[in-house]
């Protein structure tokens, strides 16, 4: 039988084509999406003090967030096959209810399962939504992701900063009024994409997806290397830099604004990593965040006051310019099942930050947070050799 190239539904642009309002449009609703899952990391000193929690079980926390991504695959396989539109519509509504009543969990197991909804709605979401941006972003693809992923760390951004100023005037129950937000996002982008299918079908067979899979499994091997070596620092800065700075004394609203900074530098970050891997190659921007990125967060440890406050975008800078750059390589290695592709790169991705959660934090409860980070620190720079693996057979023009 033979296997031919799918034929996107949604009209795939000219290779110069750079469909701005469209992509503005599913990034915002990235950015409000992303909004609510960053209400996690400044909560957990109020769930840990509320339920008397360990840091190993406020890392379980973003484990019962992250693990419905190992859904993306199965998820990815259908949105190469049919219209999974309603994935990306509703997600701001489904996340940001769930989110936004997580004041009113009684126990722990009902935090969980709450957290848990939130994150089948975040698979849903981003199993189909960077599908849909690289259709839509021509050849500029690191660009393209570049806008996604910028959308995403504008709302990681906000996130803490909505939570803790809301949290100062009102309580931890009152704040599911903030479901409205998320609701009224989801409406917003079910007008804007109405013409927008999010699927691929295709004039032939399309590939078996045991075939594709078998296909991909050289590249995400050295993919989930790449994850893993960095994990622990993605995990030591977004989700445990508000509990380190209060245990080193900061008040909370303190702790939750350097997490803001953090990803406000991570938005100029994604968009400059995309955006240069288009034009110096993908190969050089990874090299250069899993070099500069380990190097400020030991000089981060090694300070105090103003100096860590100025390390703090210099952190979120280099660190979140790596993201676009791998979502780039895999759409572009497989651009026949890209779905599926990215599907399988953001499940490995999200389980192996889930283990680092919970490593993280166990390592932190045994021999504190600033060794577990100094850990974290020194596995980062491991990504350097299978950088070099990721590339080996590339041409000088490492883009492709």
């Amino acid at each position: 039988m033979t296997e031919t190239t799918p034929t996107p539904d949604i009209e795939a642009p000219a290779e110069a084509d750079f469909q701005t309002g469209r992509l503005v449009t599913i990034a915002g609703g990235h950015a409000v999406h992303d909004t609510f899952t960053a209400f996690l990391p400044p909560l957990l000193p109020r769930f840990v003090e509320k339920m008397s929690l360990t840091n190993t079980a406020a890392g379980f926390l973003s484990l019962f967030l992250q693990i419905p991504g190992l859904l993306q695959p199965v998820i990815g396989h259908l949105a190469d096959r049919t219209t999974l539109r309603w994935l990306v519509v509703l997600g701001p509504a489904v996340t940001g209810t769930a989110m936004s009543v997580l004041g009113w969990a009684p126990t722990y197991a009902v935090l969980a399962f709450l957290l848990s909804i939130a994150g089948l709605s975040v698979a849903a979401f981003h199993a189909t939504a960077p599908v849909a941006v690289g259709y839509l972003s021509g050849r500029q693809l690191g660009r393209g992701m570049g806008f996604f992923m910028v959308g995403g760390e504008l709302g990681r951004t906000l996130g803490p900063l909505v939570v803790v100023s809301v949290l100062a005037v009102v309580s931890l129950k009152s704040m599911a009024f903030l479901a409205l937000a998320g609701v009224a996002t989801s409406l917003i982008l079910h007008v804007r994409l109405r013409g927008v299918t999010l699927h691929s079908k295709g004039g032939g067979d399309p590939i078996p997806w045991r075939t594709a899979v078998r296909a991909m499994r050289g590249l995400m091997l050295l993919l989930a290397g790449l994850v893993a070596v960095r994990s622990m620092m993605m995990m030591s800065i977004t989700i445990f830099l508000p509990l380190y700075l209060t245990e080193e004394g900061s008040s909370i609203w303190l702790a939750g604004a350097a997490l803001s900074i953090v990803e406000a530098a991570g938005i100029a970050g994604a968009f400059a990593g995309g955006w240069i891997s288009d034009h110096i190659g993908r190969k050089a921007v990874l090299v250069f965040g899993h070099i500069a990125a380990p190097i400020a967060l030991l000089l981060f440890i090694a300070s105090d006051g103003a100096i860590q406050i100025a390390l703090l975008p210099v952190i979120g800078f280099t660190l979140l310019a790596i993201p676009p750059v791998l979502m780039a390589v895999v759409q572009e290695r497989f651009p026949q099942t890209r779905a599926l592709a990215n599907g399988v790169f953001l499940s490995i991705s999200f389980a192996i930050r889930s283990v680092a959660a919970v490593a993280f934090g166990a390592v932190g409860d045994t021999y504190g947070l600033t060794t577990a980070m100094l850990i974290a620190a020194f596995a980062t720079f491991g990504g350097l050799p299978l950088v070099w693996l990721l590339f080996r057979n590339e041409p000088a023009d490492d883009r492709r």
